[in-house]
């Protein structure tokens, strides 16, 4: 049997992909109606040289046309003490649009794009193509800024919760 031939249900998918412990970010934008954003937990770097990164956008998501149309995004890397951060942008808080944005200090780098003052470390992009996968639009940026704070505890999504900080092997 092929790969192609091969398929798993959504639940299975997102079960296994549970298993993956990633940072919690914060994805940005500035459009015309003001700052966007969402929790993207799909955000990834493709290369360092040149440095380019990659976001994960379901169409559903109400910052895409701000990432569209601006032609930027910053990806945030939550602290540990962001919680209230997360639960702003993922809909926990009942926020929407730009009162996501009361939570914490914003400013920005490079593009326009919000920066979360308080992050471990942020991209700021601009955006290079963008490929439509099923109703996903995967958004590739070239680095502009960067900012890295060089301490601190992350934010981590792990199993379907939220843990603040690592344990040290």
């Amino acid at each position: 049997m092929s790969t192609s031939d091969t398929a798993i249900d959504a639940k299975t998918f997102w079960r296994t992909l549970g298993e993956r412990a990633t940072g919690m970010t914060v994805v940005t934008a500035r459009g015309a109606d003001g700052p966007a954003g969402f929790l993207g937990l799909s955000a990834a770097h493709i290369t360092a040289d040149p440095a380019t990164m990659l976001v994960s956008v379901d169409a559903k998501t109400s910052a895409l046309p701000a990432i569209l149309a601006s032609r930027h995004f910053a990806v945030n890397y939550l602290p540990a003490s962001a919680t209230h951060v997360a639960d702003a942008f993922s809909g926990k808080a009942g926020l929407s649009g730009a009162d996501r944005f009361k939570e914490g200090e914003w400013g920005e780098i490079a593009t326009g794009a919000p920066t979360f003052k308080a992050a471990l470390g942020v991209f700021d992009c601009v955006v290079e193509d963008v490929i439509e996968r099923g109703s996903i639009s995967i958004i590739i940026g070239r680095v502009a800024g960067a900012h890295a704070a060089g301490e601190g505890d992350p934010l981590v999504f792990f199993r379907g919760k939220t843990y603040g900080g690592l344990t040290p092997l």
